[in-house]
């Protein structure tokens, strides 16, 4: 029997998808199992012998991704990274595009951090990263991520709460993400740099490390790799039509970043002496 799922509210008018509807595996076939019958829910692992993820059949752009997570509740998670993210580096291999949910586990009675990063066209020296504590304990429940991006918006969501917003500006040139992407859930070991700047390793005495994945949704107009112009040209869409969060919406993101945020890109003067150009956005 499944877990309870916690309630969330998702932007935009969206239906639930299977795992087979979406999605293929990628790695780690022996640690990818179904939790129910309808093929509506996943649990991939981290064993010593090998991690696990899968990704959609298709790209996407101008899109809403989003999927119910349930993070590894082992006493000791050090190392273990689980991410759900977008990217196009298989089919732009030298200029790829990608944004990132990336959870990083802990040593023993210290909680997850959640981490959000974008580049696009390759832009990986200029990292846009940001961290956050969560308001509640991310392995006792499901809750829902989701990562809105269209031409001029990128928007990640905890629950029904938008925790960033980057707005598109024109001084970021080719830095924000233009090219259709596919969606990624991985769960690896980051024991080189997750916890602690690599301080901290994976104790397998506690694997496997176990994630769940339910509510499936991929909100936009999918193609394969020989067929971009497809996405491109997609009609109208939740996303494509987003112009920005309701007031209401950046009153939560601003009170939660206020909260739980740890650490900017933006506020990080011995890194960017002349902040990257989006932090000027209010």
């Amino acid at each position: 029997m499944l877990p309870f799922i916690s309630a969330s509210v998702l932007p935009g008018n969206v239906t639930f998808s299977s795992f087979n509807e979406l999605y293929i595996n990628l790695f780690g076939d022996q640690n990818l199992h179904f939790l129910d019958a309808n093929g509506r829910s996943v649990q991939i692992s981290l064993s010593k012998s090998s991690g696990c993820g899968f990704k959609s059949c298709l790209l996407y752009d101008n899109a809403l991704f989003s999927a119910s997570i349930k993070l590894p509740s082992a006493p000791n998670t050090a190392g273990v990274v689980v991410a759900f993210y977008t990217t196009n580096a298989d089919v732009f291999k030298a200029n790829h595009d990608e944004l990132d949910f990336e959870f990083l586990g802990n040593v023993g009675g210290k909680d997850w951090i959640v981490q959000t990063n974008l580049f696009g066209n390759e832009s990986v020296k200029r990292g846009r990263e940001e961290r956050y504590n969560l308001w509640f304990n991310p392995t006792q429940d499901f809750h829902t991520y989701s990562i809105l991006w269209n031409k001029n918006w990128t928007i990640f969501y905890v629950d029904d709460v938008p925790i960033r917003e980057v707005r598109r500006v024109y001084a970021m040139g080719e830095d924000y993400l233009s090219k259709p992407m596919s969606l990624y859930a991985t769960i690896w070991d980051g024991s080189n740099w997750a916890t602690s700047g690599g301080k901290h390793k994976v104790n397998y005495r506690y694997a496997p490390f176990n994630t769940g994945f339910t509510n499936f949704v991929i909100d936009g107009r999918g193609c394969t790799s020989d067929q971009i112009q497809h996405c491109k040209n997609s009609g109208p869409s939740f996303a494509a039509n987003f112009s920005g969060l309701s007031t209401n919406d950046r009153s939560k993101m601003m009170s939660f970043r206020k909260k739980y945020m740890t650490y900017s890109h933006c506020q990080d003067r011995r890194r960017y002496p002349i902040a990257l150009p989006e932090c000027t956005n209010p």
